[in-house]
Parts: C-alpha cells; sequence; structure tokens
C-alpha cells in the first residue's frame, strides 16, 4: 500500500459500514458492523448513539488490521440523516436518537405545514415538513419530554455525533443540515425564523461547512485508541443520499442515482438552485456544493427484507427472485403498497401502511415476491413523474444500495422508469463517496467533481425493453389509482 488512503463510513440504519481506499479509488477493506434499532411504540424508530459510536470503533480497528494504518490521511462519513441527536452541557447523550423513519411527529408536523404554512416553510427552508425531519422531533420533545428539552445544550446529526466524538468539533454538513428543516438552503445558513418557531438557539446549533471541508482532526487520544497516526483529517460528510450521490458520480447538473437501501430515493443534481412548487420532492443542497432534488420512499429494501425474512422465513432473496423470467415481467395481477414505515415522497402521509391487493386463489409465492419489488419501484416512480413535470429529461440513471444488486430488481427499475440503469464497478454508496469526499478535503483533488470523473466507472448497464415497459407502463397507472382509493382508510387504521 503506497501513498495515503482514506477511510470512509457508512453510518446506516442497520450497521456501519467502513471502507479502506487509497488514492487511486481502489477499495482496500471492507468491514461492517451491526447495532440494534430500538421501537419504543408502533411506528416509533429509535438507535442509541453509543452503539454507532462502539461499532465505528471496533471498525476501524479491525479496517486497519494488516494494514499500514500510518497511510490514513482522512476520514469521510455519510450518515443516515435526520435522526435527532442531542447532547446535554455535559456531552452526555439525552435520550436515544430518534430516527429518520419514526413517525410520532404527526402532530407537529401539522402544526408547521398548517399553521406555520407550507408556503412559508418553503421561503424559510425550500422544502415543508414531512414526519422524519429534524425540527418537528424537537417539537414533539418539547411538548412531551419539557425536562429534557430543558436540558439541551447541543443539536446534532447521526454521522456528525461520530465525528464530534473523532474531533471533539460540533459541526454539520449543508447536505445533512438541509434536512433538519432548521436550514435557510439557499443562501447556506441557519433560519433565524425557524429557529424562534422550534425554540431553539443557533449556539445549540453545530458549526456548518461544505461536505468536502476539514473540520478538525482526530484527538490525539481517539488516535492512539484506533491505532491511526497522528494529525488525521476530518471532513463534515454528507447526508447518505449526497454521499452516495458523490459516490456513484452523480454530481453533473441533471446527473441522476436511484439508491435501494432501507429506504429508497430519487436524487437528480443540479448545478443551481431550484424548489419543487408542491415541495413533493425535496431541495437540498448537494455535497458537490452545488444542489439537488430528492424523493424518497421510506421503505425499499427493507420491505424485500421483511416480506422474505418475517413473512416467508427465509433469506435466500436470490432463491425467490429465480424463478421470476421476463416473461413474468408487467403481468402481475397482484399490486404491493410499500408503506411500511408511512409514506413521505410524494403523498406525505404518515398513516399509508403497506397493503397487497390483487390477491386471488392462484396467487403464487413468486407473485408476491415479484409485487414487492414492482411496488418499490413503482413507489420511486411516483417521484419520478414529479421530477418529469418539472422539466427534467432523465434519460439514465446510476442504482446503487443493496437492493441495487439483485439483476431482477435493476431490470424491472429500468422498465418501470423506461430508462438506461448504470451500475458503479464500485457499489459502495454513501462509504465511498466518504472516502472521495475525504481525498478533496486533504487535497488530493481539487473538487468533488474532479475526483468522481476520475475514479467512478460504470461496470454494467440494463436498457429497458420496449415490450417490458410498455407493460409496466399499463401496470403503472393500475397502480397509482389504489393509494388514492385507499388513503381514507388508513388513518381508521391507527
Amino acid at each position: 500500500m503506497n501513498g495515503n488512503c482514506y477511510i470512509g463510513v457508512d453510518l446506516g440504519t442497520s450497521a456501519v459500514k467502513l471502507l479502506l481506499v487509497d488514492e487511486k479509488g481502489a477499495i482496500l477493506n471492507t468491514v461492517t458492523k451491526e447495532y440494534p434499532l430500538i421501537f419504543p411504540q408502533p411506528g416509533w424508530s429509535e438507535q442509541e448513539p453509543a452503539e454507532w459510536w462502539r461499532a465505528c470503533t471496533e471498525g476501524i480497528r479491525a479496517l486497519l488490521d494488516g494494514f499500514d494504518a500510518s497511510r490514513v490521511a482522512a476520514i469521510g462519513c455519510g450518515g443516515q440523516m435526520h435522526g435527532l441527536v442531542v447532547l446535554d452541557g455535559a456531552d452526555e447523550v439525552i435520550r436515544p436518537a430518534i430516527l429518520w423513519n419514526d413517525g410520532r411527529t404527526g402532530a407537529e408536523v401539522d402544526f408547521l405545514n398548517n399553521e406555520i404554512g407550507k408556503a412559508r416553510l418553503s421561503e424559510l427552508t425550500a422544502n415543508i415538513a414531512f414526519a422524519g425531519f429534524t425540527a418537528p422531533k424537537l417539537l414533539w420533545m418539547k411538548k412531551n419530554e419539557p425536562e429534557l428539552f430543558a436540558r439541551i445544550a447541543r443539536i446534532m446529526l447521526p454521522k456528525d455525533y461520530v465525528n464530534y466524538r473523532l474531533t471533539g468539533v460540533h459541526a454539520c454538513d449543508y447536505s445533512d443540515a438541509s434536512g433538519i428543516l432548521l436550514l435557510d438552503v439557499k443562501n447556506r445558513c441557519w433560519s433565524k425564523e425557524m429557529l424562534d418557531i422550534c425554540d431553539v438557539r443557533e449556539d445549540q446549533l453545530p458549526r456548518l461547512f461544505e461536505s468536502y471541508e476539514v473540520i478538525g482532526e482526530v484527538k490525539p487520544d481517539i488516535a492512539a485508541e484506533l491505532g491511526l497516526p497522528a494529525h488525521v483529517k476530518v471532513v463534515a460528510g454528507a447526508g447518505d443520499n449526497a454521499a452516495a450521490a458523490v459516490g456513484t458520480g452523480t454530481v453533473a447538473d441533471g446527473a441522476c442515482n436511484i439508491s435501494l437501501g432501507t429506504s429508497g430515493t430519487i436524487f437528480i443534481a443540479s448545478d443551481k438552485f431550484g424548489v419543487d412548487p408542491h415541495n413533493a420532492l425535496h431541495a437540498f443542497a448537494h455535497a458537490s456544493g452545488g444542489w439537488h432534488l430528492m424523493g424518497v420512499v421510506l421503505s425499499a429494501a427493507s420491505c424485500n427484507k421483511w416480506f422474505c425474512d418475517e413473512i416467508l422465513r427465509t433469506r435466500d432473496y436470490a432463491g425467490e427472485q429465480a424463478p421470476i423470467g421476463d416473461d413474468r415481467l408487467g403481468r402481475n395481477s397482484v399490486f404491493f403498497l410499500p408503506y411500511l414505515m408511512g409514506e413521505r415522497s410524494p403523498i406525505n402521509d404518515i398513516d399509508a401502511r403497506g397493503t397487497f391487493i390483487g390477491l386471488s386463489m392462484d396467487t403464487s409465492r413468486q407473485d408476491m415476491v415479484q409485487a414487492v419489488l414492482e411496488g418499490v419501484a413503482f413507489a420511486i416512480r411516483d417521484s419520478f413523474e414529479v421530477a418529469k413535470a418539472l422539466g427534467l429529461d432523465i434519460r439514465a440513471s446510476k442504482l446503487c444500495g443493496g437492493g441495487g444488486k439483485s439483476p431482477l430488481w435493476r431490470k424491472i427499475m429500468a422498465n418501470v422508469l423506461n430508462i438506461r440503469i448504470d451500475i458503479p464497478s464500485a457499489e459502495e454508496g454513501p462509504g465511498y463517496g466518504g472516502a472521495m469526499l475525504a481525498m478533496v478535503g486533504r487535497g488530493a483533488y481539487p473538487s468533488v467533481k474532479a475526483c468522481a470523473d476520475a475514479l467512478v466507472t460504470t461496470a454494467s448497464s440494463v436498457e429497458p425493453d420496449p415490450e417490458i415497459a410498455a407493460r409496466y407502463e399499463a401496470q403503472y397507472r393500475k397502480f397509482s389509482k389504489i393509494y388514492p382509493a385507499l388513503k381514507a382508510v388508513f388513518p381508521a387504521l391507527r
């Protein structure tokens, strides 16, 4: 191992994945460490920040085992967005982090969208309130845990907690901060009016950086504990979707990336700031220094995992998909709404729930497996349609995330969207993007785009088949009628 190398961190919802990457983009080693999720009540989702730190420290030591750790120059982290992490004046975590897929904030979202008003929120932050965003969680704490709320000295996001433990610097990047609903995204600064609305002081919030900017160095005692050399730089990092976009080279104006992770996203990079007038898509800062529009499906690969693990009682995902050939695509009589945790883009409905429809006595196991994969693809197409309505002409997209490793799901995505799907050579998403941001911060490349142009290549592509795409066009029209027909039913199921 010659020259500098870099650690990329992907702080996910169920595990942290760490990458050791050299300056030419070669992945030298990977380590994954899992941690538990906590579901205190139906629709709630929490995690202990101490578990992230344990997993990261154990993971870094394992990552460097057998390698020359003195070559490590910088660390970059991509992390799950929106999670509320709060510390008191003694730097102790006050309560478990409330995660991005937590649905407890319905009343707070209604207050922000209806009392403050969507138009005003969009003017202040470029977005409206969604249940997963961080600001509604702060309002929930203020109302339901006032004593804990009064103790808050520092507010941060999940990956910022890891960076804080590494460096002692309270920092956040613009891409991740965009999802708090306290950031003036257009002007890249905190919105004083939003801080007042949420009863938050600016001194409680982190200092803001571009994703590739160095926020500090790993503290000497932490470096010694982890086996790192002195003066390892730490960059601000990015929200997981922005980091994944960097890792897939989705940085040029109009470039698109679709992620099939625990959640699903469609991410469209832009050199110019712009807002969807209906706020169905998020308008966020990009880790490249620009902006992006993004649609989010709260349950994506997690739908397939749930159906196989919990219902079919198998983890042979490939085996379940093997019998599903081209002749079956676009001909399924079973449909699936993938709203297992409610839904964000574009319907913004925390009451929506997962639904199979079209079952009959001849419905097969494969019909239902296929319906799950198709339902996620159709849900992503919902946001794709919003992007097209804005005049965006998307002819191709990168695809990453665990679900993107399925050849069948790749084919379904290409034909449901009727675009070419490109698979990057390095399918490591946020972790690879984090390592790339670390390279830029350390000066190995002059910009994020230059780094992406040098390192990101396409391994393979999937073109849509005209006949299958035509069948899926008809199927999507059927799918698009299901949620409106059931919308009024879901609140009654609460």
